[in-house]
């Protein structure tokens, strides 16, 4: 191959972005590295090979994903100290970034193998560039957890964040998402981009509650990345969705904080002082 390895007698990774969704958003730098590699690894053969067809692609394919990262790694790594030329590809977008690699790529500098990126898509760089957030500065923040009492925990951690918030969500999450963002971050302006680069491309802007609004009542579909502005903007503030009482007993059951906790971290969300929660409380009572 000619690139960056080619004084280099051993084999070599090549992380390689493919598109997100049109098959036309691809490098022909990218497409060359396919030919020509020994073997492509790939979360899904079945999603590879679809790319593979379309550009008269015929290689070996190799499953790597985060089931069988842990075996796979090493495997892959013999392979190269012996010659081999590996290309690695995730599902759509760049390898490693929210997807299976990391622990490949670090076993491969471990052994001195040369680790070659090929640029191209990524979902979070192309949402993030026409969702009209401010771009000097943000957070990639991946998925947030799954589980409710850890995604709230999260976004509580993110509060203070100065910078935008870029992150991938399920479309069957999102309404939740948006909802727990809502009442922790407040009223702050956010974009929820989905199916980029797809024949259903759709850019949603408004407040949090506002897109949490939508999400209700419109069931999302397809890949999403969701962004959200820097802390500051959007002066007006969500107003809670239920009372001191029941955020209570959600971080107790959610969180599994104890009473004198969950009242510490609820009148913090509300920005009341420990007198004030212990009146409101009184008085729901």
């Amino acid at each position: 191959m000619t690139d960056a390895t080619d004084n280099s007698p051993g084999g070599c990774l090549y992380l390689v972005a493919t598109p997100i969704g049109n098959l036309e958003d691809i490098t022909l730098r990218a497409v060359r590295v396919l030919k020509e590699a020994d073997l492509i690894a790939c979360e899904d053969t079945r999603q590879t090979q679809k790319l593979l067809q379309h550009y008269g692609i015929h290689k070996e394919l190799l499953s790597y994903h985060e089931h069988n990262e842990l075996t796979r790694a090493p495997e892959l790594v013999i392979q190269m100290e012996e010659g081999a030329q590996v290309a690695l590809v995730s599902d759509a977008g760049t390898p490693v970034v929210s997807d299976p690699g990391h622990r490949l790529v670090a076993q491969c500098l471990r052994h001195h193998i040369p680790v070659v990126p090929i640029p191209g898509p990524s979902a979070f760089v192309a949402a993030l560039a026409a969702s009209g957030m401010p771009t000097e500065e943000f957070l990639f923040v991946g998925f947030l957890p799954s589980r409710a009492g850890a995604r709230r925990k999260k976004l509580q951690e993110l509060k203070a964040e100065p910078r935008a918030l870029v992150l991938y969500e399920a479309p069957h999450r999102l309404a939740d998402t948006l909802a727990d963002a809502a009442e922790i971050l407040g009223g702050r302006p956010a974009v929820v981009a989905r199916e980029i680069t797809k024949i259903h491309e759709e850019f949603l802007r408004g407040s949090l509650p506002e897109l949490r609004d939508a999400a209700r009542s419109r069931a999302p579909r397809g890949e999403i990345t969701l962004l959200i502005g820097p802390a500051g903007e959007g002066a007006a503030q969500a107003v809670p969705t239920v009372s001191l009482k029941k955020r209570i007993e959600q971080l107790e059951a959610e969180a599994g904080l104890d009473r004198k906790a969950a009242l510490k971290q609820a009148a913090r969300e509300r920005g009341l002082g420990k007198r004030e929660a212990y009146k409101q409380l009184l008085l729901e009572r």
